[in-house]
């Protein structure tokens, strides 16, 4: 697929060069042409740090910068998008008060229970790891800090810390696993103390090698989510 140039509540749509059909990024799913209504498979996926990448996975691929064109990579053209207050980049709707604008949440949708759950990143970074059922399913949401902002400083590299999530299913091998930040700010689990990484993989103690099923999850600015999932529900601690 290719960006068309267009957007729609401020996300990019893209097209395919097979039909020229029209797709949303947002929701996968084709608006206008031959696949219109279709929809395309979600993977799950985590925007991580280099860092935690390559600890996970030290014989992981990495895309090379040396591709033949001279492009400032590593660089934010940006600069400043994803400040709190400000107002969405071309964004003309209402926008749901509920939080503020470009507040970051991670983000579940649970089409078959029929819940949209954001929890705000403001929370989730505060307390490290969310314990949550929705929908009558159990879900774990992981905090990790050393991944710096996309759309924050010119220079990536040195942009705010806004860290990394992941969500999993936190049931293994017929046992629900509950999870806690300890006194090293690890995560662990409290059935066997055993430590994790924010890829659902337990990196130390008994259940070490073991890994979560992940569960599809996006990192949104909650304008663009509540623009596409009213009805979401906002996870709180006091839930």
């Amino acid at each position: 697929e290719t960006a068309s140039g267009l957007l729609r509540n401020s996300d990019l749509v893209m097209y395919d060069r097979t039909t020229e059909s029209l797709w949303q990024q947002f929701t996968g799913e084709g608006i206008i042409g031959d696949l219109a209504g279709a929809k395309l498979i979600f993977l799950p996926s985590s925007i991580v740090s280099f860092a935690d990448f390559q600890e996970a996975h030290p014989d992981g691929v990495v895309l090379s910068r040396d591709t033949g064109f001279n492009r400032r990579y590593g660089q934010n053209p940006y600069v400043g998008y994803d400040t709190i207050g400000s107002s969405p980049f071309l964004f003309r709707d209402e926008i749901d008060g509920r939080l503020q604008a470009m507040e970051r949440v991670v983000t579940v949708s649970l089409e078959d229970e029929g819940v949209d759950v954001a929890y705000p990143l403001g929370v989730l970074s505060e307390v490290g790891v969310i314990n949550d059922n929705q929908g009558g399913l159990d879900l774990v949401v992981f905090h990790t800090r050393g991944t710096a902002s996309a759309l924050g400083a010119q220079l990536i590299a040195t942009a705010q810390d806004v860290g990394s999530t992941g969500v999993f299913d936190p049931n293994l091998d017929g046992q629900t696993l509950t999870f806690q930040r300890d006194g090293n700010n690890d995560i662990v689990d409290e059935q066997t103390g055993s430590t994790w990484n924010v890829l659902g993989q337990a990196v130390d103690g008994p259940l070490a090698g073991q890994q979560l099923t992940p569960v599809v999850h996006g990192d949104h600015f909650w304008f663009s989510w509540a623009a596409f999932k009213p009805d979401t529900v906002i996870y709180s601690t006091s839930q």
